[in-house]
């Protein structure tokens, strides 16, 4: 299975954040850090807030911060909210449509795909590799030494 373009920004946001638990982030770090649009992690975010999985907050001292600590947020709820409920296949032109005896094995393929995210929690992920959490942490000093103001 193949995630989409935002969804993969999106398990880039949380994981940064599940390392920054203890403050607030503002967006352009971590689109410094990541090396991404912030015009395009902006729309994560939104969508990531909207979905209940961050918290966001205005102003000159503001950023965004995990709506719930990183051990009660799984992967896989994360990736099916931003994937959304599609089919794996386009099966609207195919002369099998109503008559197909793939669909269901897609399907069941898809939702054993998300109930093994579901195992994983987000502190899970920042933890299961021993550098995961190292870079993640030092990439907010490295982002902060490429800032305009620095």
């Amino acid at each position: 299975m193949h995630l989409s373009k935002f969804t993969d920004y999106a398990l880039r946001v949380c994981l940064y954040l599940g390392a920054h638990q203890d403050r607030l982030v503002p967006i352009s770090e971590i689109a410094r850090a990541h090396r991404l649009s912030q015009s395009n992690l902006m729309k994560v975010v939104h969508q990531l807030v909207d979905g209940g999985f961050l918290k966001s907050t205005r102003g000159r001292s503001g950023g965004i911060a995990l709506a719930r600590p990183a051990a009660e947020i799984r992967v896989g709820e994360v990736t099916r909210y931003m994937e959304g409920d599609a089919q794996m296949v386009d099966c609207s032109t195919c002369i099998l449509r109503g008559a197909c005896g793939l669909v269901g094995g897609l399907k069941e393929a898809k939702d054993a795909f998300y109930q093994n995210l579901d195992r994983f929690s987000l502190a899970d992920s920042v933890l299961a590799h021993p550098r995961t959490l190292n870079i993640l942490q030092s990439a907010a000093s490295d982002a902060a030494a490429l800032s305009p103001g620095s």
